[in-house]
């Protein structure tokens, strides 16, 4: 049986994808129960240099992870071949980019969506359901980068549930440990695991296994 490949998504650069995509990666990894594959098709590399200073970090046999990086349609062929020997695959895509969106979607088990409160973001998560539905795949809007006040966030949350795709109900804050994490290969998860970013990546972690069960 295939694993589930996860295609995390999003039109609009700086919407947190590439870190969202790493967390998301350790958490399922470091639950006991996954293996986990990581494939960057991002020709930005983010993914891959989180990797490499994971890999100095704790070594190259303790990463927990598999990682891979492919462009266009050797996209599909990986992702499929990954999910061939992992039970999760998380793909890590580049922004404003359709031709590569569009492999690494279509053999997506579910795309996930960050989408930051702001109205840039809002307008980008359109063209990027758009082009999951065109595939036939299912979609998980995730609020990411949450100011701890805002109004401006609920207003957010109006408009996006007028989209035909669901949001989870987790929410992501606008949280130091996350980019701190990331900076040296690492995730809140297993570095600040009490921490409430740990907590929200834990919780979104099992949401989005629950939307593809």
């Amino acid at each position: 049986m295939s694993g589930r490949i996860m295609t995390v998504a999003q039109q609009k650069g700086g919407s947190g994808k590439t870190t969202l995509a790493a967390n998301l990666a350790v958490a399922w990894a470091l639950d006991g129960k996954h293996s986990v594959a990581v494939l960057d098709v991002d020709p930005q590399g983010s993914l891959g240099e989180w990797f490499e200073r994971r890999e100095e970090r704790l070594g190259e046999d303790r990463t927990g992870l598999t990682f891979r990086t492919a462009s266009g349609w050797g996209a599909k062929r990986e992702a499929r071949s990954l999910a061939r020997d992992h039970d999760i695959v998380v793909i890590d895509t580049p922004p404003h980019a359709d031709l590569e969106l569009r492999n690494a979607i279509e053999n997506a088990t579910l795309v996930v969506v960050p989408v930051q409160p702001s109205p840039a973001d809002l307008w980008a998560t359109e063209a990027t359901l758009e082009a999951a539905l065109k595939e036939r795949v299912g979609a998980l809007m995730v609020l990411n980068r949450v100011p701890a006040r805002a109004r401006l966030t609920e207003e957010m949350v109006a408009a996006i549930r007028e989209f035909q795709a669901p949001l989870a109900t987790t929410r992501l804050g606008n949280r130091v440990a996350f980019s701190e994490g990331f900076m040296i290969g690492g995730s809140p998860v297993e570095m600040r695991a009490s921490h409430p970013a740990a907590e929200e990546i834990r919780a979104l972690a099992a949401e989005v296994l629950k939307t593809v069960r």
